[in-house]
């Protein structure tokens, strides 16, 4: 039987935390930093995990990494 094929996509934005939740980067910071506050800016620094519903699609991407 032949392995299944990890998405690229999800390979490179995603990353499945030691107890199986799914972190990913802070949507909303690609542009338009002018018209956002400052407040939204430093709340979506870094990363966050992904809530359940978003993080049952996102593993279906990834077969091998639960």
């Amino acid at each position: 039987m032949p392995k299944m094929k990890t998405k690229s996509s999800a390979k490179k934005r995603f990353k499945v935390t030691a107890t199986g939740k799914i972190v990913a980067g802070q949507a909303g910071k690609r542009h338009g930093m002018i018209k956002r506050t400052t407040k939204f800016i430093r709340d979506a620094r870094g990363t966050t995990t992904l809530s359940a519903p978003d993080a049952k699609i996102v593993k279906g991407y990834m077969p091998y990494d639960r």
